[in-house]
């Protein structure tokens, strides 16, 4: 690997958070538009193709990044050809996906042909985008310098809001809407390959690195699954509601998918970290940075479900119009994915770095199979609402395997689990209950109790304390420096 110097991990992280906050914003703003420009029948249609160009665009990857960043934590590993290899995997990866992709598409849709068409418009481009940025992303990842990482993303989420912008201003339809959309995605990607080829040689004539197929085939399926998670709702709802209501559920799952990033923040600055603890069999390091990263994101999700569970009608209606106020409740059951989807994500990336890849497969291949069956029955029974519960109840079913799963799951279940879960269930469900109709106090009150986590955590007040004591130390030699001056 090169010799650059990596960013600390709170640097990283902060990093992530600015890029990833911005970008979310952008993404979400684009989204608002959308859904009102296209109105609930084509967004549905849009929400079903999106979803299917999703998967794809995980298919040009295979669980390759992992593996990336698995292979690269190792001593004396050739990055040029650690890259190169990755990028002509990519390529071939990118070929076959279409192929296959585009004829699933029309045999599971042969009586839709408006659907197919916007499939061809929307998914060349964006899932060929996707492929691009992901080789950027995935090597600044890997060299430990998110700010890069985040710069892709932030350009791609510009792109998305320009060209949207250039779209609708023009008044044009909702099938050059959805190339727009793809096209921006491209941009992004084009722009994150050539930052790559600025820092590394990319040569396609190299040596493979054979390490890349080592246990590809489990990462390959594991990454499936988790990126089909988010993907099944509209996929199964297209079958059993109308796609005026599949348009409902996407805008209502649409903000916590979105929001779903900011955990991925600190995942992110951790995950490298993790996997070179373990390689280096630092095991206690790796279980503290576990445990560390655990709390972090646990907090994150439960801060983003606040305002979402007590507010859900004021923020659907602020955003997308009272048109779509019947996506109120959907949102307020699904922001409860936030917290559970944040504390998985630790949980997962726990089992990956470990070197348990199938364990986490495993899960998430229950999770799916259980997600088809909870979103048919519930959507049939319970129709827009049902489904959200479906969203739920799919992440507790994984929470739980990844608990089971991971190593020293006491020890993590005691130090962050039981007492982070506990407390902000009991809060939440006494402040609702309280006070439901004033969710203003509501999620002040809660914040406020949030807070209180963090100072009685002697842990997290010793952490926080160690990225502060290099400020105070560097603003008492500039003080002295000045009194001297």
């Amino acid at each position: 690997m090169e010799k650059s110097k990596k960013n600390s991990i709170a640097k990283n992280i902060i990093h992530l958070f600015y890029s990833t906050a911005l970008s979310s914003v952008l993404n979400a703003a684009a989204l608002i538009v959308l859904a009102y420009y296209l109105q609930s029948y084509y967004y549905g249609m849009f929400s079903v193709v999106l979803a299917f160009a999703m998967i794809m665009g995980y298919f040009t990857d295979a669980g390759l990044s992992d593996i990336v960043l698995r292979e690269g934590s190792k001593k004396e590993v050739n990055t040029s050809i650690l890259i190169s290899s990755y990028v002509k995997m990519r390529l071939g990866l990118l070929v076959v996906t279409f192929l296959c992709g585009f004829f699933f598409i029309h045999l599971s849709n042969s009586g839709h042909q408006e659907l197919i068409q916007t499939a061809y418009f929307l998914i060349i481009p964006m899932v060929t985008g996707v492929a691009l940025q992901s080789i950027g992303t995935t090597y600044f990842q890997l060299i430990e310098k998110m700010q890069y990482y985040g710069l892709i993303r932030i350009i791609s989420s510009v792109c998305l809001v320009f060209t949207l912008s250039v779209g609708m201003i023009f008044h044009l339809n909702p099938l050059f809407i959805c190339t727009l959309y793809g096209l921006s995605y491209l941009t992004a990607g084009i722009i994150g390959v050539f930052l790559v080829s600025k820092n590394v040689q990319i040569r396609l004539t190299s040596p493979f690195h054979k390490g890349l197929l080592q246990n590809l085939g489990s990462f390959t399926l594991g990454g499936l699954i988790f990126v089909m998670l988010p993907q099944l709702g509209p996929l199964v709802l297209e079958k059993t509601i109308t796609l005026k209501e599949v348009g409902l559920f996407a805008v209502a799952y649409r903000i916590p998918q979105a929001l779903q990033q900011i955990p991925f923040i600190v995942a992110g600055a951790y995950y490298p970290v993790l996997f070179r603890s373990f390689n280096n069999n630092l095991l206690d390091d790796h279980l503290r940075y576990n445990i560390e990263l655990l709390k972090i994101i646990s907090l994150v999700g439960m801060a983003m479900t606040i305002p979402f569970y007590y507010m859900s009608d004021f923020i659907i209606d602020l955003l997308f119009g009272e048109e779509w106020i019947q996506a109120a409740l959907p949102l307020k059951i699904l922001s409860l994915m936030l917290t559970l989807q944040a504390i998985n994500i630790a949980l997962a990336d726990g089992l990956t770095s470990r070197a348990l890849q199938s364990y986490r497969t495993g899960v998430q291949f229950i999770s799916v199979i259980s997600g088809i069956f909870l979103y048919m029955f519930f959507s049939k029974s319970f129709g827009v609402t049902g489904a959200a519960f479906a969203g739920v109840i799919i992440e507790v079913i994984a929470f739980l395997g990844f608990w089971i799963c991971i190593p020293n799951r006491w020890i993590i279940a005691k130090r962050v689990i039981i007492p982070y879960l506990t407390f902000f269930i009991f809060c939440l469900g006494s402040i609702d209950f309280f006070l439901d109709s004033i969710p203003f106090l509501a999620v002040a009150i809660h914040f406020i109790l949030l807070a209180l986590v963090v100072v009685f955590d002697k842990e997290n007040m010793e952490k926080i304390n160690g990225y502060l004591k290099p400020l105070r130390i560097n603003q008492k030699w500039k003080s002295k420096k000045s009194e001297g001056g």
